[in-house]
């Protein structure tokens, strides 16, 4: 729909350039020519003008399509050679009705002349053939013009039907995680069982309903964050440490949904800490319209989640296609530590 809308603006606008160059070349040669007889000049442009768009138009349309579009260079000459006569034809009827303004001209010794049938056939030949060539460069450049576009459009369909499909793997690996989380307190007969099952279930109203647009606030990404967090708590008898800070210096930033869950969700993964030495630390600063994400933890072979998600190379594509240029992302992780960083500017 959108593309469509594009497309019938960018018709208009063209359309609009052409009556514009066309008004403006009239009203010039009105004004250097109509000093003697404005009158008869005004109709003589009028005239001329018309059948010189007319040929432009025709060419436009009719023949640069087959000289340049399909290559039936035959068929074209035949139609510009039927142009070029008709169009001679009738400039010749308007010459000789108006013979006395348009055939009549002075020498050099001042002297009264008439332009042969010959001499007025090539000028009106050399104009028709300029006005064929004015037609050719402007239909060459438009349609590279409409190339691009194209070619951008369908680039930029084939990046969002992408980063789609990259969305749409969030929601079954987190609920895959999350399930499993739920399915252990239920098996364990947890009190934490129920508020588990809200949890996920606020969480999941987020992913379905609030993340569908191109970008979310920031703070309600963040508080996506910090449900995940408890939920990943319920999961453990054990007191889980997980240092999460927040400083932002302005509420209205905006962010691709579901981006920084992939940091939490390996910060988990490998291993949850039940040392209060050793939390998981989280911070999350936005300066100056930049994000900058940390999330690092000592690894835990005790409580390693052995599952294998796709996150961390889900996050890198999406990434390349929302912030192009804009980011940077770094992982760092060893025997007993691991460490994801991002910059992104918002």
């Amino acid at each position: 729909m959108a593309n469509a809308i594009f497309a019938i603006m960018l018709k208009n606008k063209a359309v609009l350039v052409h009556a514009l160059v066309w008004m403006a070349l009239v009203v010039v040669l009105y004004l250097v020519n109509a000093r003697e007889n404005p009158e008869h000049t005004a109709i003589i442009i009028l005239l001329y003008g018309t059948l010189n768009i007319t040929i432009f138009y025709i060419h436009y349309f009719v023949v640069n399509p087959l000289l340049i579009g399909s290559g039936n260079h035959w068929r074209a000459i035949l139609y510009m050679l039927a142009v070029l006569a008709i169009s001679i034809a009738i400039k010749y009827g308007i010459a000789l009705y108006y013979e006395d303004i348009i055939l009549k001209y002075r020498d050099n010794e001042n002297k009264e002349k008439m332009l042969t049938p010959v001499q007025y056939t090539v000028a009106a030949l050399i104009t028709g053939l300029f006005f064929m060539l004015l037609s050719s460069a402007v239909y060459v450049i438009s349609s590279n013009f409409r190339s691009r576009e194209q070619r951008k459009s369908l680039e930029n369909e084939k990046l969002n039907a992408e980063l789609a499909f990259l969305k749409s793997q969030i929601n079954p690996h987190f609920l895959f995680n999350s399930l499993n989380n739920i399915y252990s307190l239920a098996y364990q007969k947890s009190e934490k069982t129920p508020e588990a099952i809200l949890k996920l279930s606020e969480i999941m109203r987020y992913m379905l309903y609030e993340s569908n647009e191109e970008t979310v606030m920031l703070s309600e990404e963040i508080n996506y964050l910090q449900n995940y967090i408890e939920l990943q708590r319920l999961r453990f008898k054990e007191k889980v440490y997980v240092d999460l800070q927040v400083d932002i210096d302005d509420s209205d930033h905006r962010i691709m949904p579901l981006l920084l869950i992939s940091f939490l969700e390996n910060a988990f993964k490998h291993g949850v800490s039940t040392d209060a030495s050793k939390p998981i630390r989280i911070t999350i600063k936005v300066q100056n319209n930049r994000l900058h994400l940390k999330a690092e933890n000592a690894k835990s072979h005790v409580n390693k989640d052995q599952t294998k998600g796709i996150g961390l190379t889900n996050l890198k594509r999406r990434l390349q296609l929302g912030y192009p240029d804009r980011h940077t992302i770094e992982v760092v992780e060893s025997e007993n530590y691991y460490s994801g960083e991002l910059f992104i500017y918002l």
